[in-house]
């Protein structure tokens, strides 16, 4: 080829599109530079914040929860640390994974192994395959070294008491947030507040650098209670007792300081586990009885009605009654008594042997604003005022709708409410010289503040006729405990079921105060439908609350006051008649 036809081949550029072409690369160039610039100053913190997105992470900072004890400082309710065992679906290859391994991961898990396949297989990046397992079962995951698997430690409530204290102390949630009980009425106290720290991950979802912490957590307060954690038990196992003994629906059992007002122990049964939540499934099982149920106290109303009487000078210890042979007719319904031996019975004989009859024909020489009066300052009808869920008020209609009928039956405990808790308090004006006290579930070391309901001399003479209640002839004699005066009353009332009282059923109660020469102690017991044998509450309840009452003054050392009563009756005699 020659080379004129080469130079024919030759393709020349004008001058101009050369110097085009350069400029429009300088001009790329620096618009290049003026973009790194503008990234790396003026929208330098964006972009970073953006970048931190990717791998850096803000977690949560649990607060332990409080610590309950009792008021000896026994632990009711721990948190202990657990593990949670999660994973990555998408940093694993399934395939790759030794089917034994994943057998050895179900049984530590407590799972079935086509259930861990198929949350290793889904398409995400994280996945929940075990909340709150044992630490020394997480090191065994752990050591099986599969790519994707991590631990996230956790906090788990434990209650060491386990039945005994479960309706009071009550149970939380997975995620530390009180649902029953104490648990649930302190959990602002006993939660805490979490903090936060910011922390790195790569892309294999671990951490690689814990970063600055955000805010720190604070953990919450420890409750001491009132409880006695040894007669919480004492309560809780009589409770039981008596419902097994006498094929019975349910027992509560609750013990007061008339001194402090604190609760000792309030206890049910049956039951249930806090530390199995398999057994959470009954709903009826999880209610405190002995604070939410109300119930017809029956004739432990009576000293109420008596005291009242007292307090008005309409009757006194020694007024006669005549009980007419145990039967007395108001419109169409007629009151009787169990077991009439005499026709005329003292006030003292009325409450010793618990007579409606003579009972509703007190109940009748008062007002019925009057009788109200003193019921409601007794504290039925309203609420205790104590934290926890649910407390019933109990019912005490007002005076305005009570017929004559009403009147009567409610003088011996039928037609009002009340729950065993708010019994048991009632009695306080009788331990407490005629004031009626606030309960407490927190410890407290000072005496209560009472308000007052009737004058001492009446509480005195209401208490005096108590006492008589478990001496011979009356219906509380299996509730004396050797060695101490024991005032108490027997209480044996038909079930009401949808407006009308069910067929043979019952219920049996007692609530008695002891050392009587210097009261320390309130017992209430309520055993709901006994079965088998007697259903009277002399037979019933009166031996749960003598096996309570007895524990209850052994283990707080208080000492024995018969004596008393016996140097008071030799020193009587010694003086001859007034």
């Amino acid at each position: 080829m020659t080379s004129k036809s080469q130079s024919a081949l030759t393709i020349r550029l004008p001058v101009w599109r050369a110097r085009l072409l350069v400029t429009l690369m300088f001009l790329g160039f620096m618009a290049l530079a003026a973009r790194a610039l503008y990234c790396q100053s003026v929208n330098k913190d964006f972009l970073q914040a953006e970048a931190e997105k990717r791998y850096s992470r803000t977690t949560t900072l649990i607060a332990t929860r409080g610590l309950i004890t009792d008021r000896n400082g026994e632990a009711l309710a721990i948190s202990t640390a657990v593990e949670t065992v999660s994973a990555n679906p998408s940093h694993l290859e399934l395939d790759n994974i030794p089917h034994e391994k994943l057998l050895q991961l179900s049984k530590l898990l407590s799972m079935d192994v086509k259930v861990i396949h198929r949350k290793l297989s889904e398409k995400k990046q994280y996945v929940l395959l075990k909340r709150q397992i044992a630490p020394n079962i997480a090191a065994k995951v752990m050591s099986l070294e599969i790519p994707g698997v991590h631990l996230k430690t956790e906090y788990k409530r434990y209650y060491p008491n386990g039945e005994a204290t479960a309706h009071l102390v009550g149970f939380t949630s997975r995620d530390h947030v009180g649902q029953e009980g104490l648990e649930y009425s302190y959990q602002k106290t006993l939660a805490g507040k979490p903090g936060s720290r910011r922390i790195k991950k790569n892309n294999k979802n671990q951490v690689i650098e814990e970063g600055q912490t955000i805010s720190a957590a604070e953990n919450g307060s420890d409750l001491e209670l009132s409880i006695d954690r040894t007669l919480q038990y004492v309560a809780f196992s009589e409770a039981k007792n008596a419902v097994l003994e006498h094929e019975a629906k349910s027992a509560s059992v609750v013990i007061l300081d008339v001194v402090t007002g604190e609760v000792l122990a309030v206890a049910n049964w049956p039951s249930f586990n806090p530390n199995n939540r398999s057994t959470f499934k009954n709903q009826a099982l999880l209610r405190n009885s002995a604070i939410v149920d109300q119930f017809e106290p029956g004739s432990t109303m009576k000293p109420f009605t008596i005291a009242a009487a007292l307090e008005g000078k309409f009757v006194t210890p020694n007024s006669l009654i005549d009980i007419e042979d145990g039967r007395l007719s108001i419109g169409r319904r007629t009151i009787t008594d169990d077991h009439p031996e005499e026709s005329l019975l003292t006030v003292t004989d009325i409450i010793q042997r618990s007579s409606n009859v003579g009972t509703a024909k007190i109940g009748q020489m008062m007002t019925s604003q009057y009788l109200w009066e003193i019921l409601s300052l007794s504290g039925f009808g309203q609420s205790p005022k104590l934290r926890f869920p649910g407390s019933a008020s109990g019912s005490l209609r007002s005076p305005e709708k009570w017929r004559d009928i009403d009147q009567a039956t409610i003088s011996y405990g039928m037609g009002v409410s009340g729950s065993l808790l708010q019994l048991a308090r009632a009695y306080s004006i009788f331990a407490r010289d005629g004031m009626l006290i606030p309960v407490t579930f927190e410890k407290r070391i000072h005496v209560a503040e009472g308000t007052r309901v009737i004058s001492a001399n009446t509480a005195q003479a209401v208490l005096q006729m108590l006492e008589t209640v478990t001496h011979e002839k009356g219906t509380g004699l299996s509730a004396a405990i050797p060695g101490y005066r024991v005032a108490g009353k027997t209480g044996t009332a038909k079930v009401a079921s949808e407006g009308s009282y069910a067929h043979g059923k019952y219920r049996s109660s007692f609530v008695g105060i002891a050392p009587v020469s210097n009261p320390r102690l309130i017992v209430a017991v309520m055993v709901e439908e006994p079965s088998l044998g007697s259903y009277y509450a002399s037979v019933v309840a009166a031996p749960v609350f003598r096996k309570v009452m007895e524990e209850a003054l052994k283990t707080l050392g208080i000492k024995p006051d018969a004596f008393i009563r016996e140097q008071e009756a030799k020193r009587d005699a010694l003086q001859g008649p007034v």
